[in-house]
């Protein structure tokens, strides 16, 4: 079985298994999916599902013939990073097969074909009289007729399971009222590269010389024996901006990404130099910074020149590039006189996802940007990966055995674990880390605003919610994060837990009170609405509780089936004025109407939970049980390390005149082992100092042997 076949089996087990579990439609499992890797890649901002399919007769106006037209669309995406202006439109194609289906040119012309006559009707009055009002086509029609003048770009997008001979990426096709319309298409192929390397740009070739008004003059800016390849270059304002146009948000890492979605809209003074002083930006404007996979670099009479970028990544500069291409509208012709200096990396594959994080933090450090925005290298990443590799869940009560929960930090990571097994070991590594417990850092966002009762960040999308969490961390994580620790961890999992079996609830009420439709607004309104609700009571959900069991609580399960019957009330009733149910639900006042409401609770829930006080009791002990731990071992290493190493310890700081007299006598009695034993107190003492000769440049074949 090659590995496309393996990954299309797979694939089509975990989106069978979600719908099954969740009672959705497979399709509806497929297009989250799809959508949260779209909106991951840059290539659209939320997706938000609204499916339609049918015919509508087009009248043709060269001759008055009516043509009868078959359209679909399973959902959509409108605005960018900064400002509405792009239109995505998104069909899937998810059909089980036992085999990888072949999917030709025509077959996916067929399926764009849909899509663009689903365009054309929507911008047809007679259609959208005639559609059902209250249907998901006739609102994105109406959406669509509302935003029309505001839209610049439109993409059309397929999402397939099948494997196609066709590398539409951005592909040109036309115009629709003067609107650029770009055709794009994910298909197996690319879905695997994508969820195993996190590689969705193989397509992303810049071709200056041939697209973009020409080659660049380059300058190469490292030695022989360098570790990266480096340039600089300075580019023309007209053709970054014509580039951003075509690649748009792709081009930006993802840590710039949401930098740019956490904060505001284009940079005011940038626009202004655009605009005023054209010939000023190249000294006024630090430039951008970008890697590369590879380039290609040309010998010229006038010296190097760079005529085509592979998979250009933006790391530094994302504000100004996005400024340039919004004043293409207002001020196309002062652009042609911007210049922009660029630093260019070549950042080789396999190394990428450790270099250009860091790339991206350094360049970014002259701008205030948070580190906690370059957020899979983070140490809080960082801690919560090591958590999930080394604690083992309890098994539950109809468990057989301990699993671990497994956080991927960066895209990719869980099937390079599980990939590069035998098929002895892959099964051992599935009983260890089940398919079940596997979350990324956009679900653990999704989890922790969802309880820090912030609905309305959620309903944003995962990646704008994501940028939202990335910028509390930052202001939460302190000196070391201290309250971050296995006990935030095992909570963390538990209110994973309690999301999904939300997710699951909200799908059985069907039979009940649930109509179909906004599950993903409708489950995170209702556990903010209860967690609000017992934090007005003084009262704490009992998570520790959670985490032993392996499993919601009953008594939870009930107020969350009543919460979100609640939620979804007010989610479908949006105030006047305000048609569209997806955007009332990203608003603040949609959450602030549910809060405000009073719900009955049963009486075994509200006997079931907590006071604060032993929450916080609870993480304290285990924190204290922990430093103890993190003592006895400091204290043993002190002792086991030996009288050698303190006196050389003790040499070396004599010699820099870096001991204080409390430092002399704590390290002369570490150094006089075994015939004296320092204190406990004296062990941590001898631990400081170390600390802080390490940092005046103190080292030891001990240190990297095992301290």
């Amino acid at each position: 079985m090659d590995g496309l076949e393996e990954f299309h089996q797979q694939f089509q087990t975990d989106i069978m298994g979600t719908a099954t579990s969740e009672g959705a439609l497979q399709e509806e499992s497929f297009f989250e999916l799809v959508g949260d890797m779209l909106n991951e890649a840059g290539e659209i901002d939320t997706p938000s599902w609204s499916r339609h399919e049918g015919e509508w007769k087009r009248r043709r106006k060269e001759d008055a013939k009516t043509l009868t037209k078959s359209i679909a669309v399973t959902g959509y995406s409108i605005g960018t990073e900064n400002e509405d202006s792009t239109l995505s439109l998104i069909l899937v194609d998810f059909r089980y097969s036992d085999t990888v289906r072949s999917m030709g040119v025509a077959d996916i012309k067929i399926l764009f074909g849909k899509l663009v006559e689903f365009l054309r009707a929507a911008r047809s009055e007679e259609f959208r009289d005639a559609i059902e009002e209250t249907s998901d086509g006739a609102i994105l029609c109406d959406l669509i007729w509302r935003k029309w003048s505001q839209i610049e770009k439109i993409k059309l997008i397929i999402a397939t399971t099948a494997s196609t001979t066709t590398k539409a990426d951005a592909y040109s096709a036309g115009e629709v009222d003067g609107k650029s319309v770009t055709y794009n298409v994910w298909d197996l192929k690319r879905l695997r590269k994508y969820v195993e390397q996190g590689q969705a740009r193989e397509d992303l070739v810049i071709d200056l010389e041939k697209d973009f008004g020409g080659s660049i003059p380059i300058l190469k800016a490292f030695g022989g024996d360098a570790a990266l390849e480096s340039y600089l270059a300075v580019i023309n304002g007209d053709q970054l901006a014509n580039i951003y146009n075509k690649w748009g948000a792709r081009l930006l890492e993802s840590n710039v990404r949401s930098f740019l979605q956490a904060r505001g809209n284009v940079n005011r003074g940038i626009r202004d130099t655009i605009v005023k002083e054209p010939h000023m930006f190249l000294p006024y404007n630090n430039g951008i910074t970008a890697t590369a996979d590879a380039v290609t670099i040309s010998k010229t009479d006038d010296g190097l020149v760079l005529s085509s970028v592979e998979n250009l990544q933006i790391v530094n500069g994302g504000q100004t590039t996005a400024s340039l291409h919004a004043a293409m509208k207002t001020a196309s012709e002062q652009l042609k006189n911007v210049y922009v200096q660029m630093k260019l990396n070549i950042v080789p594959k396999e190394v990428a996802e450790d270099v250009v994080p860091k790339i991206s933090e350094y360049a970014n450090t002259q701008n205030k940007v948070n580190a906690a925005d370059f957020f899979s290298n983070h140490p809080f990443h960082i801690r919560m990966e090591e958590f999930s590799r080394k604690i083992y869940a309890p098994a539950g009560e109809n468990g057989f055995q301990d699993t671990k929960w497994f956080y991927e930090r960066a895209r990719g990571q869980y099937a390079d674990a599980r990939g590069n097994k035998t098929p002895a070991e892959r099964k051992k590594f599935d009983g260890t880390y089940p398919r079940s417990g596997f979350f990324t850092k956009t679900d653990l966002a999704k989890y922790e605003n969802s309880f820090r009762c912030e609905p309305h960040i959620v309903s944003l999308g995962a990646q704008k919610n994501f940028a939202n969490f990335a910028k509390s961390i930052g202001t939460r994580w302190g000196k070391d994060g201290v309250s971050f620790d296995e006990t935030w961890y095992k909570r963390l999992v538990s209110k994973a837990i309690v999301f999904r079996a939300t997710e699951k609830l909200v799908s059985a009420a069907a039979e009940t009170w649930y109509e179909g439709g906004y599950r993903a607004n409708i489950v995170t309104y209702g556990i903010a609405k209860v967690v609000s609700d017992v934090t007005e009571m003084n009262k704490a959900i009992d998570l520790d509780r959670v985490w032993r069991l392996q499993r919601n609580l009953a008594s939870l399960e009930a107020a969350l089936d009543i919460a979100c019957c609640e939620a979804q009330e007010v989610i479908l009733n949006p105030v006047a004025g305000m048609r569209h149910i997806g955007e009332w639900a990203k608003k603040e006042a949609c959450w602030k109407a549910l809060k405000e409401r009073e719900l009955e609770y049963p009486e075994e829930f509200l006997d079931a939970l907590v006071d604060p006080e032993y929450v916080r009791s609870v993480a304290q002990e285990a924190r204290a049980d922990s430093d103890l731990t993190k003592d006895l071992i400091g204290e043993s290493w002190v002792i086991e390390v030996g009288a050698d190493f303190w006196q050389d310890v003790l040499n070396w700081g004599a010699n820099k005149k870096a001991l204080s007299p409390m430092d002399d006598r704590v390290l002369s009695i570490c150094a006089a082992i075994p015939s004296k034993i320092p204190s406990a107190h004296q062990a941590k003492t001898a631990l400081r100092c170390l600390e802080k000769l390490k940092g005046l440049g103190y080292t030891h074949m001990a240190l990297e042997a095992g301290e």
